[in-house]
């Protein structure tokens, strides 16, 4: 088993506002899966658990590692319904048998965990066939985002440019470059330094010649960065 605190992907290096930036999310959302919350029922107030280990809880930075759970559980949450405490009660399932606190970055996930993921989620909601089918095509589309090293653990992330999915990878998020910020691929060009130009005055096309980039490159680093902003 891999020791978590010596590995760069669970580094703490990222704010609250910056993980859910690069994952699409609200950032409320993203708050309570680290935190956990409290929530009223008819016998009184309940506590969740969080669905995300931070790296050090005494820190609120989250870890690479973080931002692959998020990717794969805002879809299972958002998309599918699934409430909170069942999600937590099959990530402590496959917890167990993965035996890591972060099942959903090993490679493994991709094959068996899977169905023991949904096998899971069956038993706690009764998940129709259909749903079924739908939650496992999502879970292997959102993987294809996802790059492993050799050791089977997640090691680069491909994000979303915008929130409704689009195929392309063109940005990467990988915790040996650029301090794990977003960059183009290939390139290797911070995303940030893109939209710094550009909110600068400089053309797409000055900047695309600038770092070596194609205009489409420079185009989808500033709709990933700059939310109010139009390339």
């Amino acid at each position: 088993m891999l020791n978590w605190d010596a590995e760069i992907y669970n580094v703490p290096a990222y704010s609250v506002a910056d993980a859910a930036r690069y994952v699409r999310m609200p950032m409320g959302t993203l708050r309570s899966w680290i935190n956990g919350r409290s929530y009223s029922t008819q016998k009184g107030q309940q506590q969740f658990d969080p669905l995300i280990q931070r790296p050090n809880p005494n820190q609120p930075e989250l870890s690479f590692a973080n931002l692959v759970e998020a990717h794969v559980l805002r879809v299972i949450r958002e998309t599918h319904q699934i409430k909170v405490d069942r999600v937590r009660k099959a990530l402590d399932y496959l917890s167990q048998v993965f035996e890591t606190d972060h099942p959903l970055i090993q490679h493994s996930f991709q094959t068996d965990g899977i169905d023991l993921f949904i096998d899971s989620m069956d038993r706690l909601v009764n998940v129709s066939r259909s749903g079924q089918l739908a939650m496992r095509e999502t879970l292997k589309f959102l993987l294809t985002r996802i790059e492993w090293d050799d050791h089977g653990i997640a090691s680069r992330l491909f994000p979303f440019i915008q929130a409704d999915g689009d195929t392309a990878k063109i940005l990467c998020i990988d915790p040996r470059i650029s301090f794990g910020k977003p960059i183009i691929v290939g390139a290797g060009v911070p995303t940030a330094s893109i939209v710094d130009l550009y909110e600068a005055g400089e053309e797409v096309e000055t900047i695309a010649h600038e770092f070596n980039c194609t205009n489409e490159q420079v185009r989808a680093a500033i709709r990933f960065e700059s939310s109010g902003l139009a390339a």
